[in-house]
């Protein structure tokens, strides 16, 4: 039930375009005691479904613009490509702790420096 709870939060949270991953790798971690490198594993798997009904959905209300995705992709498959390389070679402790350490700046960020304005 728990993994279920963990799912449906994920996805809430994922399909609003902030990313699953912040709710799913730490709630894995802690919850179900899975190790660092099995919970952001299951991530990129879980990711998937949710990307594509996300997808699907900010495609139906024309909140997507193609020029800024076809520039992202290369690199992000670049990006996602070292990203792994390096992940397997870190312990899941030191892996961990970066994540929080990511996770605190992004909150940090998000409260200090987001604003209210509309995206293009």
């Amino acid at each position: 039930m728990i993994f279920f709870i963990i799912g449906i939060l994920s996805g809430i949270v994922g399909g609003m375009g902030i990313g699953g991953g912040t709710i799913l790798i730490p709630a894995l971690n802690v919850f179900s005691g899975i190790d660092q490198h099995y919970a952001q594993s299951v991530n990129l798997i879980a990711f998937i479904p949710m990307a594509i009904s996300a997808l699907i959905s900010h495609y139906k209300n024309r909140n997507l613009l193609f020029s800024v995705i076809a520039a992202l992709i290369p690199g992000g498959v670049i990006g996602s490509i070292l990203g792994s390389c390096i992940a397997v070679s870190l312990s899941s402790h030191l892996l961990k702790k970066m994540f929080s350490i990511f996770l605190l700046f992004m909150g940090i960020y998000e409260i200090l420096y987001k604003n209210n304005k509309k995206s293009p």
